[in-house]
């Protein structure tokens, strides 16, 4: 057994914890990382980045199926699905292997297992087998275990014809039809991507619409193109049971009063993640969860001194970059600096299908449920000449600006790139911008951001290109 003193110990190297390791050391602190699996955590290996590989080659697929529109001819265009998802995962392994770099070019300590709490300051390794492998004393433990997709009662995920998204990323059999419960950003992206390689695909959604955190006319935007690419989406319906039968599976649901089975060669539960807090030693130490995730203040700081937990484990938004926002605050904190607390107004979130989706600050319903009087601005990508250059131009930039100082409260974007177009208005948030601020700074013309100038102007009457 091998005995180790750090300044800090972190559990989970996932964009939460390789970070937070990484920012530790270059502070100064001896660091440790405790990893079970792949370096990158899930967002890596099984998340966020394969998740885009895969979304990449189905716009491609969506290309090839249209590429006559370009001028291109394609004549017994095939399709090798297993290459597609090797790719995805020669991407991943690439990742991984970068972060085990930086590892070694920052001096963080990589010890490999299954890290648990025994004390305050102790965390004991442990192999596949359970075996005590190492023990660890530190003078700070960040928790940064993540989350996993939550299962329902009912619910038969079997890892063949049900499955979660980990077996989507993995599986190398594309089914002729699916059925995708839960129509989140993960549902949604899935959706797109199985439909865009030919599946039948349908979606089951118990709130009133797809991507129900996003702006209504958001949501209603991109059903609306889903609907012509021929998704069926059945929302205000419930998931009641779900099983595996001969032949493939049968979903259950419930709307308006009504039992439904559908029927389809498989299932994909994408209804909710739920954090990784078992067997980590928190009941023994007490430490504080709310509503299944680690309670945590504005420096991540748990019940308990000097144990912190960031990232998913730590509750929503579970996303990859409010991850890493708490790893950098958390670090810094603990090397005795002075961080500022993560904003959490002002957190960007991205839905990588096709049409894109990207918003950041307050919907319209909400700003208005705060007590703002608000001007809207809105520029569709059908008046950009960029968006048809390209041939994408469907969806459009919405902008919530407080009606009585200007400052920019909310954006709302679907549509080509808008992934990538957000930033802007993320950084437009953080100082504090009106929408003259915005619109008054030249946007290079052609481009898809001059949408984002336009709809600012559209706001206070002065745009001209709509």
């Amino acid at each position: 057994m091998a005995n180790h003193q750090c300044d800090l110990v972190v559990i989970g190297s996932g964009p939460g914890g390789y970070v937070a390791a990484i920012r530790a050391s270059q502070l100064g602190l001896k660091t440790i990382c405790v990893e079970s699996g792949d370096i990158g955590g899930v967002c890596l290996n099984i998340g966020c980045i394969p998740t885009k590989a895969l979304l990449k080659s189905a716009e491609y697929a969506h290309f090839m199926g249209h590429a006559d529109e370009f001028g291109f001819n394609f004549e017994n265009l095939k399709v090798n699905y297993p290459q597609v998802i090797d790719r995805s995962r020669k991407v991943a392994g690439q990742m991984s292997k970068g972060v085990t770099s930086l590892f070694k070019k920052y001096k963080v300590e990589h010890v490999t297992g299954w890290g648990k709490l025994t004390k305050s300051k102790t965390v004991e390794v442990s192999d596949k087998s359970g075996k005590v492998t190492d023990i660890i004393t530190a003078k700070n433990i960040i928790i940064a275990t993540g989350a996993r997709p939550r299962l329902f009662p009912g619910i038969e995920v079997d890892h063949k014809n049900i499955i979660t998204s980990t077996d989507a990323l993995l599986g190398k059999h594309l089914p002729k039809s699916i059925i995708v419960m839960g129509a989140g950003a993960i549902g949604v992206e899935f959706a797109y991507f199985f439909n865009a390689f030919g599946a039948d695909v349908t979606i089951v959604e118990y709130m009133d619409r797809i991507l129900p955190v996003e702006d209504v006319e958001v949501s209603k935007e991109l059903e609306r193109h889903f609907r012509k690419s021929k998704i069926d989406i059945k929302t205000k319906s419930m998931v009641k049971s779900a099983k595996s039968v001969k032949g493939g599976v049968e979903v259950t649901i419930e709307s308006n009063g009504k039992t439904e089975v559908l029927k389809a060669e498989m299932a994909l539960n994408a209804i909710g993640i739920q954090a990784n807090i078992e067997n980590i030693g928190l009941e023994d130490l007490g430490i504080n969860l709310e509503k299944g995730f680690i309670k945590i203040d504005d420096y991540c700081r748990t019940n308990v001194e000097n144990i912190y937990a960031i990232g998913d484990v730590a509750g929503a938004p579970w996303l990859a970059h409010k991850a890493s926002a708490e790893a950098v605050t958390c670090a810094e904190f603990i090397a005795g600096h002075h961080p500022k607390p993560v904003n959490y107004n002002n957190i960007p979130g991205c839905t990588y299908c096709n049409p894109q989706v990207a918003s950041v600050g307050l919907t319209e319903e909400k700003a208005k449920a705060a007590g703002h009087e608000v001007k809207i601005g809105k520029f569709p990508f059908l008046a950009s000449g960029k968006a048809h250059g390209i041939g994408e131009a469907k969806g459009f930039v919405k902008l919530v600006f407080d009606a009585k100082y200007g400052e920019l409260l909310g954006a709302h974007m679907i549509g080509p790139d808008v992934t990538e177009m957000i930033a802007e208005l993320g950084l437009a948030r953080q100082l504090e911008a009106t929408a003259e601020t915005i619109f008054k700074t030249i946007h290079a013309h052609p481009t898809l951001s001059e949408a984002v100038m336009e709809a600012a102007a559209q706001a206070y009457g002065e745009a001209v290109n709509i």
